[in-house]
């Protein structure tokens, strides 16, 4: 028998034996000759934002991107601000490698918002208030709020990016931050005219511990607003309460360890998603919310939780999608298309209409506000399984204002 010859490409060889040729002819090509003078020097950056200057007055920051208009959260003189801290400069934390984008920010004393209208030919009137995670420890303005800008002006849908207060510098998750996100809504809400906002398409997303200021927020709003109906108050007429919230890969819920607060027949609507396997324990708390939710009846909780992902800022084995937050890809799977999920929920619930019309959120929640009670043994329709919880909050006050830079908890 004849032995078989493996069957040679001459072809292929002369191609493969040319490449490392062609490459080095390419170098040579690119390389400057011998005594050519050098290039000029780069310009700097441009338009690089730094924190605003400390004066006499309560420390005002510069906007984040161009155009946002930033407006203090409270009054200088509220009893919630850190009178001995409020005129602190804000400290930023930049992108390495990207000249000109603000990652984070920490040393929040005077809390802002920075508003960002989009065209009038293509407003729908919606606003989403964008509250940052970072831990408590530090804000994630960059992923988690000024990228959103963009991408939401593509849809006709207003933003304002939150600086809330952080509890790494002294200040309470549960009750500070929580009441900066409250009294953002008020004062969005009460320049929904200049801004030419809806006021009914007002709502909350948070991110990881933002998160833990958007669904408070959901069921808190009456509690806040009684506690700041004051004749001294010009938000005293404004409610605090969201259009809607979204709950993005959330810290712990108002529901964690078997918590059980009143949840209100008005509550609004809300988009959660998370990762789950690979971030189990936020996706713990996202379920907690929905499953509150869904026990009290009430309308359009809608939630992602995603096969595959991990919580921003895990570290992750050599063959999986990288951890990152806010609308990055992570390695093109599913939970990177999440914030399209968001907009295909938006729409059906009417937030991307006409401003003025009437949501489709807006009749639902109305209709579950009007309907008899469920159940049986007379059990509120915004029960939680009927166990008697009252459907709407009882008229109680919030926690004692916080005392001047607050306590962690």
């Amino acid at each position: 028998m004849r032995p078989i010859r493996p069957t040679v490409c001459l072809r292929h060889i002369a191609i493969v034996t040319l490449l490392p040729a062609i490459v080095l002819l390419r170098g040579a090509e690119d390389a400057p000759p011998p005594n050519a003078p050098a290039l000029p020097p780069l310009p700097a950056p441009q338009a690089v934002p730094t924190p605003g200057p400390v004066t006499d007055a309560p420390y005002v920051p510069q906007a984040i991107l161009p155009g946002g208009i930033v407006v203090p959260v409270f009054p200088p003189d509220s009893p919630y601000l850190n009178q001995a801290r409020i005129r602190e400069a804000e400290v930023y934390t930049m992108a390495p490698g990207t000249p000109g984008r603000i990652a984070s920010i920490v040393n929040i004393h005077n809390p802002s918002i920075a508003v960002h209208t989009v065209a009038p030919n293509m407003n729908t009137g919606a606003v989403v208030i964008l509250a940052a995670g970072g831990g408590h420890n530090t804000l994630n303005v960059g992923a988690e709020s000024a990228d959103f800008v963009p991408f939401f002006y593509n849809y006709g849908v207003n933003t304002v990016i939150l600086r809330n207060r952080l509890r790494r510098d002294g200040y309470n998750a549960k009750t500070d931050e929580v009441y900066d996100c409250l009294q953002a809504i008020k004062l969005v809400r009460a320049h929904a005219k200049d801004w030419h906002f809806d006021p009914d398409k007002i709502g909350v997303m948070g991110f990881s511990a933002g998160a833990e200021l958007a669904a408070p927020a959901a069921i808190q709003f009456a509690e806040f607003d009684q506690k700041n109906n004051t004749p001294d108050n010009p938000l005293a007429a404004m409610s605090s309460r969201p259009d809607f919230v979204g709950i993005i890969y959330p810290g712990p819920s108002p529901f964690a360890n078997g918590a059980n607060p009143a949840i209100p027949r008005n509550t609004p609507p809300a988009f959660l998603t998370c990762a789950g396997w690979g971030d189990a324990q936020h996706a713990t708390w996202a379920n907690e919310y929905f499953t509150a939710m869904l026990k009290a009846g009430e309308p359009n909780v809608e939630m992602h939780m995603y096969a595959r992902g991990h919580h921003p800022g895990d570290r992750v084995g050599p063959d999986e999608p990288v951890s990152t937050p806010g609308l990055a890809d992570r390695g093109f799977i599913a939970y990177g298309t999440w914030h399209l999920r968001f907009i295909d929920w938006f729409r059906d619930l009417g937030f991307l209409g006409k401003p003025g019309v009437e949501t489709q959120a807006a009749k639902d929640v109305a209709a579950n506000v009007s309907r008899p009670p469920r159940g049986s043994g007379g059990a509120n329709r915004g029960s939680r399984a009927g166990n008697g919880v009252p459907a709407t909050p009882p008229a109680t006050t919030l926690p004692a204002s916080p005392t001047p830079g607050g306590n962690p908890p």
